[in-house]
């Protein structure tokens, strides 16, 4: 039966009133948060397994959370990010997961987003403690001890050497919290077993970097037994050195990271170790850990602002 025009009217006011009155979800608790995940270089295997994880596992929590995931082109593109960030400001995000290209520069940048109301979880490399701390900046560092790690694979080297072998480091970009820790490392590894480091120089994370810089240590120093490489791609730019140079089999080489295109290299020996830290789930630990603090839950295990993530000694199968 239809309504007259008056009724019509009626009902419809009356629906509108009834609809005022339903409760509304609180603005500051979104029923789905969206997540922005911020990478360094994706022309880093490493980077793409990692951007790739969180995708995935978006994918199987679609009523969880929305996901924007951008990265720069090159290591050092710091600008670049700042650029990601701003943009992420502007989308409005809810959470900032960030793998940081550099651990101060970006800070104020990252503090801006803060004051917009967004949590922010650092991944991979560290932003710098005491940076954070001038900017009275709570950041949570979700990630591996790169120290530990990098340890664990000089260890594993130092074992197929002798005292007084020189060896040469090549890490990843120097102002890095990430790249200090993995030199740590292997110093740490170097130094008990009395190892002679006779070269650190930064490769910038790339493997052009790499290969220029074992070129470099080659020829400077043609006794060495050993590169000691942050990550996998400048250990590729390694291994391409040591051939060029006709030194294949002659001088060892670890790296840092256990990306798919070192596999073939440590099975046929031309890469001796590598540390695997779980690159497919480190954004998604950073993305578990910022929901949490999204919807003000308990987040477990995070002692002094960091949760320590699994890193493990990846030798020949």
């Amino acid at each position: 039966m239809k309504l007259p025009f008056a009724g019509r009217l009626l009902a419809v006011a009356m629906l509108a009133a009834t609809s005022l009155s339903l409760p509304v979800a609180h603005a500051d608790t979104p029923e789905k948060p969206k997540i922005g995940l911020v990478m360094k270089s994706l022309a880093n295997e490493f980077f793409v397994t990692m951007a790739d994880g969180a995708k995935a596992y978006q994918q199987q929590h679609p009523a969880d959370f929305d996901l924007i995931s951008n990265g720069i082109k090159n290591e050092t593109d710091t600008a670049g990010q700042v650029d990601i960030i701003n943009q992420m400001i502007i989308a409005k995000v809810d959470g900032l997961v960030i793998a940081p290209a550099d651990s101060k520069a970006l800070i104020s940048t990252i503090d801006k987003a803060r004051k917009a109301g967004i949590v922010v979880v650092n991944i991979d490399n560290q932003l710098d403690p005491q940076v954070l701390k001038a900017k009275h900046l709570d950041v949570p560092f979700v990630g591996p001890n790169n120290r530990d790690g990098a340890r664990k694979v000089g260890e594993f080297l130092a074992a197929k050497l002798s005292a007084g072998d020189e060896v040469g480091i090549i890490e990843g970009v120097s102002t890095t919290t990430n790249a200090q820790q993995r030199t740590a490392g292997f110093k740490d590894a170097m130094q008990a077993a009395q190892m002679n480091v006779v070269s650190v120089q930064s490769g910038d994370w790339e493997i052009d970097g790499g290969n220029k810089k074992a070129a470099a240590m080659l020829s400077e120093y043609p006794n060495i037994k050993a590169l000691l490489a942050g990550n996998d791609s400048m250990a590729i730019g390694a291994v391409s050195a040591i051939r060029a140079a006709g030194k294949t089999g002659k001088v060892l080489v670890v790296g840092y990271d256990n990306i798919d295109a070192i596999k073939p290299m440590l099975k046929d020996g031309r890469v001796v170790a590598t540390a695997d830290q779980a690159a497919a789930q480190q954004a998604v630990f950073g993305i578990e850990t910022a929901l949490k603090l999204i919807k003000k839950e308990p987040v477990e295990n995070l002692k002094e602002g960091v949760i320590d993530t699994p890193v493990q000694l990846v030798t020949q199968p």
